[in-house]
This record gives structure tokens, sequence and C-alpha cells, in this order.
């Protein structure tokens, strides 16, 4: 609905940001759907960057990025994330930002881990 009126009123500022809700929603089914919710956050994502929006980036990416670290694609989530949150050198207090961090640290320490549980056998 959100997303026809944008479409329909040519308001699109925000679209980057309805397609990141309908992604939350997809996996928040009792029976989530997440290959729908990756295809509306990749869409999100080219949107944000078409209208050059870094903070919705930043907030689909790493929506993005903790669906795939949920599925054990770490690497790629903070390859996602780690460039956008990169960008910004203000507001880092700020909760997209600190959640972006946060994630690319887990992921972080995810690979570390990793690496030492190799390294030992």
């Amino acid at each position: 609905m959100a997303l026809e009126a944008a479409a329909s009123t040519g308001e699109r500022w925000y679209e980057p940001e309805l397609f990141r809700l309908k992604a939350e929603m997809l996996l928040a089914l009792p029976k989530a759907r997440p290959r729908e919710a990756e295809q509306c956050l990749r869409t999100a994502i080219a949107i944000a960057q078409q209208q050059e929006a870094k903070f919705w980036e930043l907030r689909v990416a790493t929506c993005l990025a903790r669906l795939w670290a949920r599925q054990a694609q770490r690497a790629d989530a903070r390859d996602l994330l780690a460039p956008v949150y990169g960008w910004f050198n203000e507001g880092l207090d700020t909760l997209d930002l600190k959640q972006a961090k946060s994630l690319l640290d887990a992921c972080s320490d995810a690979r570390r881990s990793g690496v030492r549980r190799r390294l030992r056998e």
C-alpha cells in the first residue's frame, strides 16, 4: 500500500525504507520468507544508491548484512556493510551507526574465530 502510494505520488525519497520494512515483515512471518526479503533489501539498496541517500543505504545494508550473518554468510555481510559504514565520519553515536558497527564487529569476531579454529585443525 505505502509502496504504491510512493509510486503514484512520485514521493520516492522514503522508498528504500518502505522496501526495508517490507523485508522485515517478510522475515517476521510465522513462515519467514528470506528470499523475498533479500530481494526487497537488494531493491532498497539500489534505490538508496540511485538517490545517493547514504543514511537509507546504511540502514538497509545493516538489515541485509544481519540476514546474511544469520545465514552464516558473515564475510559477505561484512563486505556489504563495511564500505557503507566507512563513509560516515559524523554521527557515530546514532543508533543506526552503532547497530552497524556492532554487526561489523560481530562479523569480524566470527571471522577471526573461524581462522583460529582452522589453524588448530
